[in-house]
């Protein structure tokens, strides 16, 4: 059984990510094998708020190489988080976004 901390990574702090904290859509690396209602409930169980839509997109690894040893970076899965219009922001983001 995952804990909603095995599905949520870190949140994602970009420059896109901060234009998006006004209209209550937060970023977060998520588990590559995590459902969007598993990672809405991690979302409502660690940070108290209340979720309204859940989007998701993986991106696949790029291939690298080192000399004649070929490699690939580890995939990922991005998750956006809107929140209801009666929910709380989340804190950590709201203190950035001023």
């Amino acid at each position: 059984m995952k804990t909603p901390y095995d599905i949520i990574k870190k949140p994602v702090l970009s420059e896109q990510s901060y234009d998006n904290i006004v209209d209550r859509k937060y970023t977060f690396l998520v588990d590559v094998t995590a459902t969007k209602p598993e990672i809405k409930d991690a979302i409502e169980a660690i940070f108290n708020v209340k979720v309204d839509r859940v989007n998701t997109a993986r991106t696949i690894g790029k291939m690298k190489r080192q000399g004649r040893t070929m490699g690939r970076r580890p995939e990922t899965k991005k998750a956006f988080i809107t929140l209801k219009s009666d929910s709380k922001g989340i804190e950590f983001f709201d203190s950035l976004a001023q």
